[in-house]
């Protein structure tokens, strides 16, 4: 078998596994997107603490936003994140696990990871990130599980699954961080 039909046959298995409930033992993981994100959609039901506005809308995540990505400033970021006081948000959650990680505080970046996924289970961009998390902590069968959840919410031709995809691909114990 090539290596492309092994790859496919792996993530048949693990998209199988997406109707499994998640354990807390399963979590998300890159690269930074392209441009910035969209808005949230919806509060899904639950009361913002601060503002009806998504926290991805306000000038704060913006600034924020702007210092991971264009300035990579990540303790800066971190600061300006937590000052929303929006913890409950995913996308909030998932940038400040990001800059952690980034920073190499993996034990905080996967609690925020993991803060993000309870706040969010669906949230894509946390299931990518995660998942580079783990393929840097050298748990690659947690980040094919979490590749097979990507695919599942935004499917294989997405960003965020050739990212973590193409992490995949590298050789065990390189030492490349993502």
């Amino acid at each position: 078998m090539t290596r492309l039909a092994i790859r496919l046959v792996t993530l048949t298995v693990f998209t199988a596994l997406m109707a499994a409930p998640l354990s807390s033992a399963v979590f998300a993981g890159g690269d930074p997107p392209s441009s910035p994100p969209p808005a949230e959609s919806g509060s899904k039901g639950k009361k913002a603490k601060r503002s009806s506005l998504e926290p991805t809308s306000t000038a704060g995540y913006r600034a924020a936003y702007a210092a991971v990505y264009e300035r990579h400033d990540y303790s800066a970021a971190i600061d300006q994140l937590k000052a929303l006081g929006r913890d409950d948000s995913a996308s909030v959650a998932t940038l400040i696990g990001y800059s952690y990680r980034k920073l190499g505080d993996y034990k905080l970046s996967q609690a925020w990871y993991e803060r993000a996924l309870k706040a969010d289970p669906s949230h894509v961009k946390t299931w990518q990130y995660y998942g580079l998390w783990q393929v840097e902590q050298g748990n690659r069968e947690q980040a094919q599980y979490h590749l097979g959840r990507i695919a599942a919410l935004a499917g294989s031709d997405s960003e965020e699954f050739r990212s973590l995809a193409q992490a995949l691909e590298k050789p065990p114990g390189t030492g490349l961080v993502y």
